[in-house]
């Protein structure tokens, strides 16, 4: 059973079977179904390659060994090498090999898919593995504290937004609706003037004889300009006792209503301001942390390498894997690919030159693996092999970017709109078109039956016709690769392959036909 089945269902390389079973689904869809499905089922839908490094003898009861799968798609050829030496340096297979991919090949567009290294815990190599990736880790615990914080904050500014808003609208909307009026009058006596606790307030006044009714007059008694308070309370008949504080109350409220609708709006737009700083601060710390998880990553061993029995904690011995993805331009659509994959298990060791050279790296020596294979893809496809490829390596990634996005969800779309009314591009998701709702056949009353003999006519005359598709044919946004264009690029990728493969053995005096 293959542990690389599913990343292949969802990078998209499948068989027939998964080609039918998953024609209707989005991407979204097909990351849940495999999910949800065993890694059996996925094996039965992808294409995959079947190995060849098994005992071909037959067993007991006369069969051959079954083939495993390597999580790779099936190359249109493969060709192995495996050099072991004690005493030369075998990192000279992989720069031989990439230099003939670049410069005789003409492989221009070479992408590195997979780095990993291990090593054994006695070893000098996992010590300072170990040390330099400890400085990597406190420096992003420090940038994961302050971005922790930052968000926290975000919570707060977007809060205040949201109150100020609801109060600008009550200043917006106070010389068309009384209720506007009465609400911010409301507001004013209570966070101004302190309700019943202040005896000069209107409530405090109203508990004094003579005054009963100041917050009936107060409260209904309209007015939206400091010139026009003597004007309407005038107009009124009652004492002028109550006609005066009266005054002093409108006038009051209508000059603090004024002042503070120009010192709100003022404070909106510095909170915008400051919310798009508090936000660029985070992507910018964001942009700060991925460098030092992409190093985290790299130097982390390879759990599967370290529970490998080629390394053994006692010995000096070191594990590496080592991708490239070589990739030529493309003819119509269709791309020469070349996948080299290195396997190396060595014994680093110290070399020292004479004639002071002032070398004190260390050498590799031992076994590297390297398999070499060939396809024609076309650009989607080699998007997706890379996808999938790094899919680990962008974990660490996803989990802090997550983290954001939980926080945007969960200030709803109020976030976006404040952060594009302060000038920030803001990426939102497009909603889906809705269907079409087909059309239903209305029912003609007395003439159905009649419309219903021509309509069966119609259908024998058509059932007799060649079917014509009148509809009109959706434009599709991505180019279709002919067979033969494909075909032909698995033709240059494997005689590529070929040609290095033959190449690196003549030129390291192997046996070669």
């Amino acid at each position: 059973m293959s542990e690389y089945s599913k990343g292949l269902l969802v990078a998209g390389f499948l068989n027939a079977a998964g080609k039918k079973e998953l024609e209707s689904m989005s991407n979204n869809d097909i990351k849940k179904f495999a999910i949800k499905i065993s890694e059996s089922k996925a094996e039965s839908l992808v294409d995959e390659e079947d190995s060849e490094e098994v005992s071909l003898s037959p067993s007991m009861d006369g069969s051959f060994n079954k083939y495993f799968k390597t999580g790779y798609p099936p190359p249109v050829k493969k060709y192995k090498l495996m050099v072991e030496s004690f005493t030369a340096s075998v990192e000279e297979t992989y720069f031989f090999l990439l230099s003939q991919l670049r410069r005789d090949m003409s492989y221009h567009n070479i992408y590195k898919i997979t780095d990993i290294f291990s090593a054994s815990e006695q070893s000098a190599f996992w010590g300072a593995a170990q040390s330099r990736m400890k400085i990597q880790q406190d420096n992003v615990s420090q940038y994961l504290i302050a971005v922790g914080k930052l968000v926290r904050e975000l919570f707060q500014i977007v809060r205040e937004l949201r109150i100020m808003d609801e109060r600008l609208m009550m200043y917006d909307k106070w010389e068309e609706l009384k209720s506007a009026d009465i609400s911010l009058k409301g507001l004013y006596v209570d966070m101004v003037e302190g309700a019943s606790k202040n005896p000069s307030s209107v409530y405090g006044l109203a508990q004094q004889v003579g005054f009963t009714i100041l917050p009936d007059l107060f409260f209904n008694t309209h007015v939206y300009t400091p010139e026009k308070v003597d004007p309407v309370v005038d107009a009124l008949e009652y004492n002028k006792a109550v006609k005066n504080v009266l005054k002093r109350k409108l006038l009051s409220f209508v000059t603090w209503k004024i002042k503070t609708d120009k010192e709100l709006r003022d404070r909106r737009q510095f909170q915008l301001k400051y919310l798009r700083q508090h936000w660029a601060v985070i992507q910018m710390y964001l942009d700060w942390i991925k460098p030092y998880l992409r190093n985290i990553r790299r130097m982390k061993m390879n759990q599967k390498q370290i529970e490998s029995p080629d390394i053994i904690a006692a010995f000096e011995t070191s594990m590496t894997e080592i991708e490239i993805m070589a990739v030529k331009p493309d003819s119509g659509g269709a791309h020469p690919v070349v996948i080299a994959n290195f396997e190396y298990r060595t014994r680093p060791h110290m070399e020292f030159q004479q004639d002071n050279y002032q070398h004190r790296g260390p050498v590799n020596v031992g076994r590297v693996l390297v398999n070499i294979r060939a396809y024609g893809w076309t650009a989607k496809q080699i998007d997706n092999y890379k996808k999938y490829r790094r899919e680990e390596s962008i974990e660490l990634f996803g989990m802090v970017d997550e983290s954001v996005q939980a926080a945007m969800e969960s200030l709803g779309g109020d976030l976006e709109n404040y952060l594009e009314e302060a000038g920030e591009k803001v990426n939102r998701e497009e909603p889906d078109e809705p269907k079409k709702k087909k059309k239903r056949i209305q029912n003609l009353g007395m003439a159905d039956p009649f419309f219903a003999v021509f309509k069966g006519l119609y259908d024998m005359a058509t059932a007799l016709l060649p079917a014509i598709d009148i509809k009109p044919q959706k434009k599709s946004k991505t180019k279709r690769v002919s067979p033969g264009k494909i075909s032909s690029a698995k033709k240059i990728a494997a005689g590529n392959a070929w040609q290095i493969y033959k190449n690196y053995k003549k030129g390291h005096k192997m046996i070669t036909w």
